[in-house]
């Protein structure tokens, strides 16, 4: 369940909202006017927006390599690879 507190909260309480937005995980969002103005969050939880955000974008990318032919690597070779990286760095 979304969040929603009065944009006054973040000026007179903004301890509160901090803290709650750790504990819940969640965006708070922020009414002014009693109309929507902006969400508040964690640095926790824009971080994993960020990565998913990333993550979605290269699959984006791989699909649209897909769609038009490229049959990219096999499993092996990415091991091999990734195998290798691992003892280049040890």
């Amino acid at each position: 369940m979304p969040v929603i507190r009065p944009i006054s909260d973040l000026r007179n309480k903004a301890n509160k909202i901090s803290e709650l937005a750790h504990k819940s995980g969640e965006p708070i969002f922020i009414t002014k006017n009693g109309e929507g103005d902006m969400v508040v969050m964690s640095m926790a939880q824009y971080s994993k927006i960020q990565l998913k955000l990333d993550l979605f974008s290269k699959l984006a990318v791989a699909q649209v390599q897909r769609a038009s032919g490229d049959k990219g690597r096999s499993l092996s070779a990415v091991m091999k690879d990734i195998r290798r990286r691992i003892h280049e760095s040890e």
